[in-house]
Order: C-alpha cells, then structure tokens, then sequence
C-alpha cells in the first residue's frame, strides 16, 4: 500500500495568494484615510475589528479551532494589545497628520524595531551590520517624514506611526517566544478577539457615528474589516505553509508601492521625490536585515 501524500501546490496559487495580501496591506492606508473622514480614531479601530471579529468566527465554526489554555490568556491578550489594540489606535491617530503613502513606509519600520528589541530586551547580540541597516532605516524615516510635509512640520503624528510599528515588533517577539502551542488560525482569531475586546472600552458613541458616516466611510471601513483585517491574515498563513518565511517577507516590501498606487487613485495623493527617496532607503535597510538572516541561516545549515 502506498503512502499519502499531499497534492504539490500550485505555485500559480501561492503568488495570487500573495498578490492577495500585497493589494489588501496596500489599500489598508486609503481605507483608513477615509475611514477617518467620518470616524475617530479610536471608534475607526473598534469598527474595524468587530467586523473582522465576526468573519473570523464564522471561520472558526467552518474550520474549528482549539481553546486556549487558562495559562495562556494574559499571554493572547498581551498579543491582541499589541497587533491590535495599540497599534491600530496608534497608526490611525498617526494617519490625521500623515499621508497614506508615507504612514505605509513607516509603518514598514518593524524589523528595524525588532533588532532594538533583540539587543535590549532580550540581550541577543546584534552585528554591526545590523546596527548599520537599523542607523539606515531611521536616515529613511527621517527623509519621509521631511518629504512629506517638510521636516518644520515634524510632530507627533509621524512618531504615532513608528509606535504602531514597534507595537507590532512587540507582537511578533510575544509570538516567537511563547506561542509554538497553537497553529497559525487558532493564534489569529485569539489574537483578533482579544483586541478586539480590549478596545470595546471605546464602544460609547460608536452607533452615533455610524448612523451619520456617508456611504463611502462605511463602504471604507467594511472593506476594511473583511480584506486587510480578516482574509489577508487567512491568506498570509496559507503562503507560510508552503514557502519559506524568508521568501515569503520579501514580498511585503511591495506593499508600500502598492499602497502609493492605490492612494494615488483613490485619494489623489502624489508622493514627493523625497518620499520615494526615502522609501526606498527605508526598504533597502529592511531588505538588508533579511539578507543577513538568510545568509546566517545557510552558513549554519552548511
């Protein structure tokens, strides 16, 4: 008797799959632009997720999911703050003061973050090239920033963004070190609910805002809640299945055009020369710190 074997995936699958998840992450700052028109920031943030929380459930019914352990709930709380509560307060309270286009660039900011996190939270040697991709990405940073309303404009809202990043950093160091205990859907609905949750201390004077949001704010923050909160997540784990992580990150460095392409047709938005200049170095800096993974993980594997 022969043994099963799985099917080999289509590789056609796995890029529309991530051209999926490239286009959902690329329109996240236009739909949060517009959300914003009618929404504040924080009732933006609690919409979005009780939508998302919803189609989530219905996904877990269809597919099942196993429940947390008692022990485990501060921990997938702690994870719902981060990837949820804190950073999309904080990147939608960032986004009044910041254009789509660049709130994208330094949202990508995150490994940067990461490497910080590594040297002194948990004391993990960190090489001079990485501090030199680390020093090179907040060059960028500082170049969006400047270029996008010039650098006597720098305030908080820019710094808000770059918190919603390190909260994401937060996050996926939360993830590595205390959650190989459950597969990739169980940890992203526990994880969206439990922000979700989290941010229902918002929930006074939300019905008043959708009742008088124009359609185009609901149809914004629908899509919102449904694309880049929901199926994009589903989508992302279904490429980590079967492409190696590193492969797989090096596609998010196109979410940053993707987002100025779809700002520049839906909003108007036409980024600077020194907006493109600092994109660019930001996601060179970012490209930079993966190769150096890669390169590590060969030589050890040699």
């Amino acid at each position: 008797m022969k043994p099963l074997t799985h099917a080999p995936v289509s590789p056609l699958k796995i890029i529309l799959a991530m051209a999926f998840v490239v286009t959902c992450w690329g329109y996240s700052p236009t739909g949060i632009h517009i959300g914003l028109l009618a929404y504040d920031p924080v009732h933006l943030a609690l919409l979005r997720f009780l939508l998302a929380s919803v189609f989530m459930a219905v996904v877990a019914l269809c597919r099942g999911i196993r429940l947390p352990g008692l022990r485990d709930v501060p921990l997938l709380f702690g994870l719902g703050f981060f990837a949820v509560s804190l950073h999309h307060v904080a990147i939608n309270f960032g986004q009044q003061g910041v254009s789509a286009g660049a709130s994208s660039v330094l949202a990508q900011t995150t490994p940067l973050f990461s490497t910080l996190l590594a040297r002194f939270a948990f004391k993990d040697r960190v090489s001079l090239w990485r501090w030199g991709c680390v020093l090179m990405g907040l060059l960028g940073v500082v170049i969006v920033v400047a270029g996008d309303h010039g650098l006597g404009s720098i305030d908080a809202h820019g710094l808000l963004i770059l918190l919603a990043a390190l909260s994401w950093s937060l996050y996926f160091a939360l993830q590595k070190h205390h959650t190989g205990r459950y597969d990739g859907l169980t940890l992203v609905c526990y994880t969206v609910w439990s922000g979700t949750l989290l941010l229902a201390v918002f929930l006074p004077g939300l019905v008043e805002q959708v009742a008088v949001a124009p359609l185009r704010a609901q149809l914004a923050v629908f899509a919102l809640g449904i694309f880049p909160s929901a199926l994009a997540y589903l989508a992302w784990a279904y490429v980590l299945a079967h492409v190696d992580l590193s492969r797989a990150t090096m596609t998010l460095y196109l979410v940053p055009p993707m987002a100025m392409a779809i700002a520049s047709f839906a909003l108007g938005e036409r980024p600077t020369l020194m907006v493109g200049v600092g994109a660019v170095v930001v996601l060179i800096s970012v490209l930079a710190l993966n190769l150096e993974r890669r390169v590590v993980v060969q030589v050890a594997n040699a």
